[in-house]
């Protein structure tokens, strides 16, 4: 049975989030569904996979705003293969 929830979001991810929504042809209420329900169970029952960056935001990490992820994951490539 489906209820309704609402929910209190920053406009800026809502947008983002119906982008990558859209993106991937499914709707924002079922990647939400998927994500709760990935955090409350142990069985891998979903009908996709949940992302490992979308895992770890449950780890309640802060990113920063002006975090330059490129010259980070170059880094990180220059670091590993040096």
């Amino acid at each position: 049975m489906d209820t309704k929830l609402t929910l209190k979001l920053n406009q800026e991810i809502i947008e983002r989030a119906k982008k990558y929504a859209s993106d991937k042809k499914v709707s924002l209420s079922r990647i939400v569904e998927a994500y709760l329900q990935s955090l409350t169970t142990e069985e891998e029952d979903t009908d996709f996979e949940i992302s490992p960056f979308v895992k770890s935001l449950a780890t309640g990490a802060k990113i920063p705003a002006d975090l330059d992820y490129k010259k980070e994951y170059s880094e990180q490539l220059l670091e590993k293969y040096k």
